[in-house]
C-alpha cells in the first residue's frame, strides 16, 4: 500500500507542472498578440497622419494659404502613451513614432511623398494634435504641435 501514495503524489506533481507550462505560455502568447495589435495601431496612426499631411499640403500649395488641421488620434493606445514625430531632411520628408514619452529617431518611418519642411512632436495625453501648413519664400513648411 505504501507504494501507491507516491505514484498519486508524482502523478499530482506532474499535473501541476504540466499545467503550470500551458498557463505560462498562454499567458505569453496573449502578450504577444496584445503588443501586436498595438504596434498595429501605431502605425495606422502613423498612415493617418502622413494621409493628413498630404490632404494639407494638397490644400495649402492649391489655395497658397495656411491651414490648420486637428487630427484626431486617441490619448493612449492599450494604456501606454506615445509619441508621433514628423521631421525631414535631403532626402524627404517622414513621420516616425514609438511607445513612451521620449521622442526618439526609429524605424520603420512612413515617408511623405513631398518636398517639403517638416518638423514637429506630439506626446499623447498632452492635449490635441495640429498640423500646421504654410508656405513661405517658395517653401512649404508642415509643423506637428499641440495645444
Amino acid at each position: 500500500m505504501p507504494s501507491i501514495i507516491p505514484s498519486y503524489v508524482y502523478s499530482l506533481f506532474a499535473a501541476l507542472i504540466v499545467g503550470a507550462i500551458i498557463v505560462s505560455s498562454c499567458s505569453l502568447s496573449m502578450v504577444n498578440i496584445k503588443n501586436e495589435a498595438e504596434n498595429q495601431q501605431l502605425t495606422n496612426i502613423d498612415e493617418y497622419v502622413a494621409t493628413q499631411s498630404l490632404t494639407l499640403l494638397t490644400h495649402a500649395s492649391e489655395n497658397n494659404q495656411n491651414t490648420t488641421q486637428f487630427l484626431d488620434i486617441p490619448s493612449q493606445i492599450g494604456n501606454q502613451i506615445y509619441w508621433i514625430s514628423i521631421a525631414n531632411d535631403s532626402s524627404g520628408a517622414w513621420v516616425e513614432s514609438g511607445f513612451g514619452t521620449t521622442v526618439n529617431p526609429s524605424y520603420p518611418r512612413l515617408y511623405i511623398p513631398a518636398q517639403i519642411a517638416a518638423s514637429g512632436a506630439f506626446i499623447s495625453g498632452s492635449g490635441r494634435a495640429f498640423l500646421q501648413c504654410y508656405s513661405e519664400n517658395q517653401t512649404v513648411t508642415l509643423t506637428l504641435t499641440s495645444k
